[in-house]
């Protein structure tokens, strides 16, 4: 007892965490990286925590201020006394350009945009964009071919072929290229992801009828020198991208190079085809430019091919053994160049070109997209103008029966909207765009926004009306028309889809002196489509009839997120989303195919200071959707189970060096083991046909089915683990 009476000697930091205004801090975190010791602040914002003779290095942080260092030496004394002020964190109101073609604080954007930066995808390395985003609340990746793998990005449930995905505000990726442009997009070059769920024709046109997604790249000037990230699969997947900074002459370049390899032929569910695709692609990225000038380069290759695991290319367009085989080209030019602060122009230049064979379908297909746009940028008094003219030409061709000649499409528009804002709480805009579509003729899109912020309440209220629209072009599109397995037929010449969306948009946080930040971000909406272009795969099981719809479609739902932070960490994020999609014809209701009741998504991450490791949870679950059936006998089931896709990793800090590892799929959810129909005869040789072109049903076929691989909504690859590093060179 008197030995443990004694006091013990030792160097000790005691203090006090205040803020701006001199409040005390309760719950901040103060380290000492020398030790490896931390402890909470209490009510009064007090703290000790034990040193020891020397420098000893100290970060203190609290949620919503900017963290601060300090370096304390101790000679003879036994504690030092300090005082720390926190700053609160500016930088959390991050900027965005995709809702109003300016640059705007988040917070102040009066139309609703979320952000996601590069970070938030490391907690699930992927090795394409396609993969990366599905672990976004109210975003599902939809695979449309199980043998070729290929597939779109639904925004609340809406078709794929409904998102604009845009590079650094360009439409780069549209097109021919929705199929297959979503990958080889090098995420060391990604600054940052925003998304405008709702119509966005206003200002981007063709294409954004369903919402847009926006890929801003990375400045040179403001990279790291090097930056390294590859990881590889239990599968044999493996993946790599390469970010390099150097200087040509006076402008600062960045170069990315993506490499993919996939050459591992699996078949678990023992259909006799591959469960994933075969790939080898390659992408090249180039940045220069200076503050005012900027041009980028990307060129893209990819040989891919999925089929019967006996396929090699000499059957490639043969009857023999099945196999859909695809060539992809693909050259990128884009940029923008800052006159002044108020006017700006936009360029780019796209050149794709496809080469494939699906089965014995040959699908050769060329696509050019010129793209040129000025906008300006000025003020009248507390009002905030807008206005642009574009011009985008299209150039298709392909060699199906469905394009005898080349199709040039020349679309002039402009826009102008006015943002006026009554006070930095308060704003309305108001835009509206004409656009001439040389085959479709004259389209206007207007749309409307009100923004009204409470700082007392730490809230934000956002309501959108508005109108898009959709130029189509089923070959590019729709991939389900390219499988080989149906022959596709149009019954009309087909006129542009419209809608009308309206949305409300809800964000409020709270703070508490426990260290906790918690953050809502609530919305419902609902789109009215006429002239929606739906494939219809019931009438005929050979056939793909495209018609415009005699009636609406109705898109409406509501999703909610949470975000929080307790201490300083752990960090969580928790999204659902519900959904209620329907087609109304002549009185009559029916559902889409693949359009889900609910997708809820989820993230969580957790840093401990004493081992230095950082676990990573991430998901999505998706609900039942319908699936096409080839006729009422065919024993598939007619809608998808519902769900969950978990993942979790683990990250450790070396110096300059990141290691990860981590399991994909964790609960190995795979769709139906049948979900190929007739994959034993993907010729249909065995199948007798009647004389209007349907299967006869016999001992031989007693379901009445041809081979069909468009069944599908799911990856059949299951669980696997993966591991890689990272390694970044600082300035």
């Amino acid at each position: 007892m008197i030995f443990f009476s004694i006091p013990v000697s030792g160097q000790i930091l005691k203090g006090r965490i205040l803020d701006e205004n001199y409040d005390f801090l309760e719950g901040a975190t103060i380290y000492n990286s020398t030790t490896k010791r931390s402890i909470i602040s209490d009510s009064l914002g007090k703290f000790e925590i034990n040193s020891k003779i020397g420098e000893n290095k100290y970060t203190i942080s609290f949620v919503g201020f900017k963290p601060k260092v300090l370096k304390i030496t101790f000679e003879k004394k036994d504690f030092i006394e300090t005082e720390v002020v926190l700053k609160s964190d500016e930088s959390l109101e991050e900027v965005v350009v995709s809702g109003t073609l300016r640059s705007v604080s988040k917070l102040n954007s009066t139309v609703p945009v979320e952000l996601y930066k590069a970070a938030f995808f490391k907690a699930n390395p992927t090795a394409s964009f396609f993969e990366a985003i599905e672990n976004i609340n109210g975003i599902r990746t939809q695979l449309n071919c199980n043998v070729c793998n290929t597939g779109d990005i639904h925004i609340n449930g809406q078709d794929g072929a409904n998102t604009m995905v845009l590079i650094d505000g360009l439409p780069i990726v549209s097109g021919l290229s929705t199929v297959y442009g979503l990958t080889g997009i090098p995420q060391s070059l990604i600054e940052q992801i925003e998304i405008v769920k709702g119509p966005s024709s206003t200002l981007y046109g063709s294409e954004a009828i369903g919402g847009i997604i926006n890929l801003i790249t990375k400045v040179p000037e403001k990279v790291n020198p090097v930056s390294f990230e590859s990881f590889s699969s239990s599968w044999g997947e493996i993946n790599t991208d390469v970010g390099i900074k150097f200087l040509i002459g006076e402008k600062t370049n960045l170069l990315g190079i993506s490499h993919f390899l996939y050459q591992n032929p699996i078949d678990k569910n023992k259909d006799g085809f591959t469960d994933l695709t075969l790939q080898h692609r390659i992408s090249i990225f180039n940045k220069l430019g200076s503050r005012k000038n900027n041009i980028a380069f990307r060129y893209f290759y990819e040989d891919r091919w999925g089929g019967q695991t006996n396929w090699n290319k000499s059957e490639r367009g043969g009857d023999n053994i099945y196999g859909e085989s695809i060539y992809t080209n693909r050259l990128e030019v884009f940029g923008k160049y800052l006159y002044n602060d108020n006017v700006f122009f936009q360029y780019s230049f796209n050149q794709h070109h496809q080469d494939s064979y699906y089965g014995t379908l040959s699908f050769d297909a060329k696509q050019t997209i010129g793209f040129l746009q000025t906008v300006y940028n000025f003020k009248i008094k507390k009002s905030l103008y807008t206005l642009g003219l574009s011009y985008r030409y299209t150039g298709y061709d392909d060699n199906t029966p469905a394009t005898l000649k080349k199709d040039n499409t020349h679309l002039p528009g402009v826009f102008i909207q006015n943002e006026i804002i009554k006070n930095p709480d308060k704003s309305l805009l108001l835009g509206i765009r004409y656009d001439y579509n040389s085959n479709y003729g004259n389209v206007l899109t207007p749309r409307i926004n009100f923004k009204r912020s409470s700082k007392e309440k730490n809230s934000t209220l956002r309501m959108g009306f508005g109108s898009g629209y959709r130029i189509v072009n089923v070959f590019t599109e729709d991939h389900a028309a390219l499988t080989g397995a149906r022959d596709v037929f149009f019954s009309e010449n087909l006129s542009p889809e419209r809608s009308w969306n309206f949305n409300l948009n809800y964000v409020k946080d709270y703070y508490t002196k426990k260290g906790l930040l918690f953050k809502t971000d609530w919305s419902i909406f609902k789109t009215r489509f006429s002239n929606r272009i739906i494939p219809d795969y019931d009438t005929n099981p050979n056939q793909i009839v495209y018609s415009n719809l005699n009636g609406i479609v109705i898109s409406q739902g509501g999703s909610i997120d949470f975000l929080g932070r307790v201490s300083n960490n752990l960090d969580f994020q928790i999204g659902l989303t519900f959904i209620d999609t329907y087609i109304k014809e002549d009185d009559k209701k029916s559902v889409p195919y693949l359009t889900e009741k609910f997708l809820g998504s989820y993230k969580l991450a957790y840093y401990n200071n004493f081992v230095g490791l950082k676990f990573d949870m991430t998901g999505n679950v998706v609900g039942p959707m319908k699936l096409p059936l080839l006729s009422i006998l065919d024993p598939r089931p007619d809608y998808s189970p519902t769900f969950n896709i978990l993942n979790i990793q683990a990250t450790k800090k070396i110096s300059d060096f990141e290691f990860f590892i981590g399991v994909k799929n964790l609960f190995d959810f795979k769709p139906p083991l049948n979900s190929i129909a007739r994959a034993f005869d993907p010729f249909d040789k065995q199948v007798i046909f009647d004389n209007n072109g349907g299967p006869v049903v016999n001992d031989n076929n007693p379901y009445g089915l041809t081979f069909d691989p468009t069944y599908v909504f799911y990856s059949n690859q299951g669980i696997r683990s993966f591991f890689g590093l990272r390694y970044l060179i600082k300035n």
